[in-house]
């Protein structure tokens, strides 16, 4: 079962990390909220330990990113805080529990424990053109019943493309949805052309029909036929 831990506080994080090790847990850390969303981004984890009071993007604000995305982890917030505003400002935010600091580290595991037990089942929800599927669940993508191999990014990609197939979408609508970076001083189109390309490829390799299309001026299609270009 792989963790991710949010905290800023050095010595805090690596005692978490160590107890989760000593647990048979797989651990990541991230020391601010930015890099915890990069984290969450780029991986699948199975729960989160959230420090409340992070440089930049605090805690809630990593919930509320969670809360827009959809499907999520469940999230152990830890916090200083215990006000009953600050329990109840928590959870509204999307935490799953709650611990105050300081705590001992069995209580934190039987927290852990409780949440990953109760953790409902995720409906299986598969996304599919022509012959080609995806996974939500367990993130396995093939074609012809031969799987292909996405790095998370990708993965990511493709499932935009395939629950907008049959439209043509933007760049600007891909940077916002998967790499959910609006305010950039410079845009993404050469990073998003970049990974369409890597896709298209792995996708349309060696099949007699392309899904992967580039709209020119417009942006990108997913599916059988040819796009009619918007006049």
């Amino acid at each position: 079962m792989k963790i991710l831990i949010i905290e800023d506080e050095i010595k805090i994080a690596t005692a978490i990390r160590d107890c989760l090790v000593s647990a048979s847990y797989q651990a990541d850390v991230a020391h601010t909220g930015d890099a915890g969303i990069e984290f969450l981004t780029e991986q699948k984890y199975d729960a989160v330990i959230l420090d409340w009071m992070l440089p930049g993007c605090d805690g809630i604000g990593v919930l509320e990113w969670l809360r827009h995305r959809g499907a999520k982890p469940p999230v152990l917030l830890l916090t200083a805080k215990d006000s009953v505003e600050d329990r109840v400002t928590g959870l509204d935010s999307g935490a799953d529990d709650y611990l105050v600091k300081p705590f001992a580290f069995a209580e934190l595991l039987a927290r852990l424990r409780a949440l990953t037990r109760r953790t409902p089942a995720i409906p299986h929800l598969q996304l599919q053109t022509a012959d080609l599927t995806l996974d939500l669940n367990t993130r396995v993508v093939s074609r012809a019943k031969a799987e292909i191999i996405l790095t998370p990014r990708e993965f990511d990609l493709l499932a935009f493309l395939l629950r907008h197939a049959g439209e043509i979408v933007s760049r600007s609508m891909i940077a916002q949805d998967v790499w959910r970076e609006t305010n950039r001083s410079t845009p993404l189109d050469n990073v998003i052309d970049v990974h369409v390309t890597r896709l298209r490829r792995k996708v349309d390799s060696g099949h007699a029909t392309r899904l992967i299309h580039t709209v020119r001026g417009v942006g990108f299609y997913c599916g059988e036929s040819t796009p009619a270009v918007p006049s």
